[in-house]
């Protein structure tokens, strides 16, 4: 998969950044929600923990391991969600999705440094990766209310 595309080489560049260097590593002490998640095809794991105070993700780390694409989505994911509330946090969750499936998404809305992942929706066996950490998310929420 070599390519001279400069948009290929920079969300390249911003994966393996997040995958050398997480943001939000570790695990929250006395958090609300606590969640593990595994993609038994690949082996990557993922330990979600947040911190949900009044419909707002206060505070998010994860532990886990896999391949760059699991481990820089899920770093990606908890930056993208730290500081938004529930609602917006899962609406975000949905766009990635979307964005994973080919699908047109709500482009309003920033996403950053996510967008890197979008050349993944090619790899379809690469795409359980990249939504591992977003799933974990979602189902974390979804308890939590």
């Amino acid at each position: 998969m070599s390519s001279n595309n400069p948009l290929d080489m920079l969300y390249r560049q911003v994966i393996m950044d997040h995958y050398k260097n997480p943001r939000n590593r570790g695990v929250l002490e006395g958090n609300s929600v606590d969640i593990n998640m595994n993609n038994p095809t690949c082996g990557d794991r993922i330990h979600l923990t947040m911190k949900v105070e009044d419909g707002k993700i206060t505070d998010v780390k994860f532990e886990g391991e896999g391949c760059s694409i699991s481990m820089s989505s899920a770093s990606m994911m908890t930056q993208a969600i730290k500081g938004k509330t529930v609602e917006e946090a899962l609406k975000l969750a949905t766009i990635f999705s979307d964005m994973m499936q080919g699908k047109e998404y709500d482009d309003d809305i920033d996403l950053g440094d996510i967008e890197a992942l979008q050349g993944v929706s090619k790899f379809p066996a690469r795409i359980k990766c990249a939504t591992l950490a977003w799933k974990a998310m979602e189902k974390g929420l979804h308890q939590h209310h």
